[in-house]
């Protein structure tokens, strides 16, 4: 089904009780959907991936025994709508000296970490004092590895993933001693929306998936399950994949039931060779028992197609009503 969104801008005025929304994954295209959700959330909590093993987070996570704390930064900026000088500070990164390449926000919460005690108590200390519409949730409360067979191959960790090009056909984390983080499982279980995605198809939203008894608890949840398919292809992780495709990983590898909508992109986006944009064939999708939702839901003013966050809150905020 096409959305056609100009008749739905009129309607952001409105006040209302919306409803508990979980967002699940990570890196940017998390960060995307926690944007897009404060549209018409009531309750809003990012339940983060913590497979992160490049760059800052990759340096800090193993000498500091802390969740990779990178996408959890991402998630706290993007629920800080209010500009501010704590906001400025977590958005910072050196660029030379000792700390060249760290993102100040990542320091801040390795540094709360060691002054509370708990990697959690820093997140809520930094929601206070960014002023955070929402909650950043770690998906467990260690730092776990990824573990991808690619073409027949064992690849280990994030970052080696997502630069092998082949065909991922199995995914999981370690240790196998792996458990969910017990409120990230609450929050779902309390949830009536919950979206997945946008963002890198394996290493973002099935690293969160893959977690021992994430899967389970959106299996058994009464919410409403929105996957947000990615608008292009990435090289390394989904080269060539249609959204059929992206929909059949993300359910066939973690046992997760089918979403209760696809949401697509109906823009013209370009993008160069090897990528593409994720072809949809909205009539086969929907034959398979798929209900497909597309709409015109690039961002104008990026300079990399990435979703405009009103107008997927206005596509979301439809389906959570629906």
């Amino acid at each position: 089904m096409r959305v056609e969104l100009d008749p739905l801008l009129e309607s952001l005025a409105v006040d209302f009780e919306g409803p508990a929304v979980v967002a699940i994954g990570g890196g940017h295209g998390l960060a995307q959907a926690l944007l897009a959700a404060q549209e018409y959330a009531y309750t809003l909590t990012a339940v983060v991936s913590v497979a992160d093993n490049g760059g800052s987070s990759g340096r800090l996570a193993p000498a500091r025994e802390i969740p990779p704390p990178g996408d959890m930064r991402r998630c706290l900026l993007a629920l800080t709508p209010k500009p501010s000088v704590w906001r400025d500070l977590f958005d910072y990164r050196f660029d030379q000296g000792d700390v060249a390449g760290h993102s100040l926000g990542n320091l801040v919460l390795a540094a709360l970490t060691e002054i509370t005690g708990d990697f959690e108590d820093a997140l809520r200390t930094a929601e206070l004092y960014l002023g955070a519409v929402g909650t950043v949730v770690p998906v467990a409360r260690r730092p776990l590895d990824l573990l991808a067979t690619i073409d027949g191959r064992s690849v280990t960790g994030q970052a080696a993933i997502s630069e092998t090009r082949g065909q991922i056909t199995d995914m999981r984390t370690l240790p196998e001693s792996a458990e969910a983080n017990p409120r990230a499982l609450e929050a779902i279980a309390a949830a009536d929306q919950i979206v997945l995605g946008p963002g890198s198809l394996y290493t973002s939203t099935i690293a969160a998936l893959s977690v021992p008894g994430v899967v389970a608890a959106i299996n058994a949840a009464a919410a409403r399950v929105a996957y947000v398919c990615n608008m292009v292809t990435q090289d390394g992780e989904t080269i060539a994949m249609d959204a059929a495709a992206h929909v059949d990983a993300l359910t066939g590898l973690t046992g997760l039931r089918s979403p209760d909508a696809i949401v697509a992109n109906a823009s013209q986006v370009e993008v160069p060779a090897p990528l593409e944009a994720v072809r949809l064939d909205p009539e086969a999708m929907e034959r398979r028992g798929l209900h497909v939702i597309t709409a015109d839901l690039a961002d104008p003013r990026a300079g990399w197609p990435r979703h405009d966050p009103v107008r997927l809150g206005l596509v979301l905020r439809e389906l959570a009503h629906s």
